[in-house]
């Protein structure tokens, strides 16, 4: 039988979002376990490609409590620099992260909750769920998809480009992710954008801290009840970083509209047009990964659960951190999970009495 371990509060995710979480929680006093399903530190930063690079400065993409060391020689932090940076966030505030657990259902226990794992079921006064959505790429159900005899891949499993070296390959999807990726690849494949629309490019002065700040001022003129006047770029629109600056200054950074389906060699364009394309590579976001909370009956249609702040309306021992702004403004940012992590931590301390 497994063994049950009881603490004051689970937090399910030892990434980024738990880790902050996780100091707010130490400072509170609050008896608590992290449990990461990864074998390693860095939530789903390992597994990003090897050349991604954040579009704010470090210490604009920083944890609560100890700024991130800035990059030797300046620059964006890199994927490895991040990494880095969680592991010893992780060490330097004593955080007890579990792993690799990964937990499989919470459920109720009469007055708590309970976790169920592999490894063991903890019971708890409060859960927070902390799992983002790495655990489920989402890839668009396209018509055809299934006799295309070429390569198809989700930017989270995307690496390199060298494999791609003078293939044809699309990479499909508006968002920084697509961007870099086809900065790089346009170097050695024959690589062609797809994006929804024409990409918004912020000038090349703004980076991640000035949309975050931009951002901030106008939910703080929301919540006063200000107007917070028109959008001068959000957190969805491409970042000029060197290798996409670089790639607008070679000619690369141009999109077409999406493709009308596939066929086995290629796709068909909307004007019936056709182009042989040896691999697809999909920056389409990910998924909430949150089936864990299935038996709690909180999970509603669109795969979300429906929160107050962070909190869970149909279960109040629930929280949820670092999904994206219906879990706290720029919640799924290193510079963004501080402000939702303190405000989950202060109402937990307060339910806990």
């Amino acid at each position: 039988m497994a063994e049950t371990q009881a603490r004051q509060v689970v937090v399910i995710g030892g990434g980024q979002s738990g880790l902050a979480i996780g100091y707010f929680l130490r400072r509170a006093g609050l008896d608590f376990e992290i449990l990461d399903a990864s074998p390693r530190p860095g939530g789903a930063w390992p597994s990003a490609w090897e050349s991604l690079h954040l579009f704010s400065p470090a210490q604009w993409s920083s944890l609560p409590g100890w700024p991130m060391p800035p990059v030797p020689g300046g620059g964006y932090p890199g994927r490895d620099h991040v990494v880095a940076y969680l592991a010893a966030y992780e060490e330097r505030y004593r955080l007890p992260v579990r792993r690799p657990v990964r937990a499989e259902a919470v459920g109720r226990a009469g007055d708590r909750l309970l976790v169920r794992t592999a490894a063991g079921n903890w019971t708890a006064a409060a859960v927070v769920s902390a799992t983002g959505g790495a655990g489920r790429p989402f890839i668009p159900d396209y018509p055809g998809a299934r006799t295309f005899r070429g390569r198809q891949l989700h930017s989270s499993a995307y690496r390199a480009p060298g494999e791609f070296a003078g293939r044809r390959v699309l990479v499909v999807g508006g968002g920084n992710s697509g961007a870099q990726i086809l900065a790089e690849l346009s170097q050695v494949a024959e690589a062609t954008w797809v994006t929804p629309e024409p990409p918004t490019f912020l000038p090349d002065e703004v980076d991640g801290r000035v949309l975050f700040e931009r951002a901030t001022e106008r939910v703080r003129a929301q919540q006063e009840g200000r107007d917070p006047g028109p959008s001068r770029g959000g957190l969805g629109d491409i970042v000029m970083v060197p290798p996409v600056r670089q790639a607008r200054d070679r000619g690369a950074l141009r999109s077409v509209r999406p493709f009308l389906r596939f066929e086995p060699e290629g796709v068909v364009w909307p004007d019936g047009s056709r182009t042989r394309v040896e691999a697809v590579i999909w920056c389409t976001g990910f998924r909430p990964a949150l089936e864990h909370l299935a038996p709690l009956g909180v999970l509603e249609p669109d795969g979300r659960v429906a929160v107050r702040g962070g909190r869970s309306v149909r279960e109040p021992r629930l929280w949820l951190l670092g999904y994206g702004d219906w879990t706290g403004m720029a919640s799924a940012t290193l510079a963004g999970v501080t402000r939702a992590a303190r405000s989950a931590a202060r109402e937990i301390q307060e339910a806990l009495g």
